[in-house]
């Protein structure tokens, strides 16, 4: 028994190496592929810039004479505000309909071909996407709005282990969620419906339009426990503010957590009855 354990272990070795070698290559892969579309970039920095001085005054608005909204100071709407003009590129919570359109076009079967699952495929290269997007579309407007407004700085290291893992796990949330959307093009052959449904739903529940605790606790509560709309921007968002305690912070990061381990395995179910409904079809 003792030779089998000794040499099952180094032949396993190689195989998860070069998983990792694969999945950083994908990675990499979506990194260069995004940094190409440079006036894009350009074009999307000066439309989120313009988008955040507006939407700081109306939330300063909102905080009024007072100078507190539902528990955030001005500093910390303009931090919020701010820092979610940069996050919405990096989550990404519209425009990706690569998945829904290469289901259409039959294209998909080349996908399936490959000896990586197409989950994995896609999540590396998304997360690749992501990470061009925090260094061009994130960075500006982090540095924008401290010269137009007071803005809250972290007053604890933790936050920003605590930011970085968020912001992190708010990028898989959003792609297991943007990929379950796009994958409906598997039964209805055009997800069109589902991701207009999808833009609506996020663009309210996320935390992008207000901050989701100027609603009642009764309704933000179970929003954000039983849905992963506020693990995309809201959560992040509340943790780099100082919002609430670190132990507060990591238990929102560990919501995140869940829901992202919880989309991955529904995109990898859902994906294994796509296969057979292929195959049912003559795909």
């Amino acid at each position: 028994m003792g030779s089998v354990t000794a040499t099952a272990a180094p032949s396993a070795r190689p195989h998860v190496i070069l998983l990792i070698r694969t999945f950083a290559a994908i990675v990499g892969s979506g990194f260069r592929r995004y940094s190409t579309y440079r006036q894009a970039t350009v074009a999307g920095v000066a439309t989120n810039t313009v988008f955040g001085i507006l939407r700081c005054y109306v939330l300063l608005a909102v905080a009024g004479e007072a100078g507190t909204a539902a528990g955030y100071d001005r500093a910390q709407l303009v931090t919020f505000v701010w820092a979610g003009q940069g996050l919405l590129a990096v989550v990404l919570l519209w425009r990706w309909t690569e998945l829904s359109d290469r289901i259409r076009t039959g294209e998909i079967v080349a996908d399936l071909l490959r000896p990586v699952h197409p989950v994995t495929s896609y999540l590396a290269a998304d997360l690749g996407r992501a990470g061009y997007a925090g260094l061009a579309r994130m960075v500006p407007p982090l540095l924008v709005g401290p010269l137009l407004f007071e803005v809250h700085l972290p007053a604890r290291w933790s936050t920003v282990a605590f930011f970085g893992c968020s912001v992190l796990l708010a990028v898989v949330v959003s792609f297991g969620c943007r990929y379950l959307v796009n994958a409906t093009a598997y039964w209805l052959g055009d997800a069109r419906g589902p991701l207009l449904l999808w833009t609506l739903c996020s663009a309210v529940l996320a935390g992008l339009a207000f901050p989701l605790r100027f609603l009642p606790e009764w309704l933000y509560v179970p929003l954000w426990l039983l849905t992963p709309f506020p693990s995309l921007l809201q959560a992040p968002l509340d943790v780099l503010v100082e919002r609430d305690s670190p132990a507060i912070q990591a238990g929102l990061v560990g919501v995140q957590l869940c829901w992202a381990v919880l989309l991955l395995a529904g995109c990898r179910w859902v994906q294994r009855r796509a296969e057979r409904r292929l195959v049912v079809h003559g795909g």
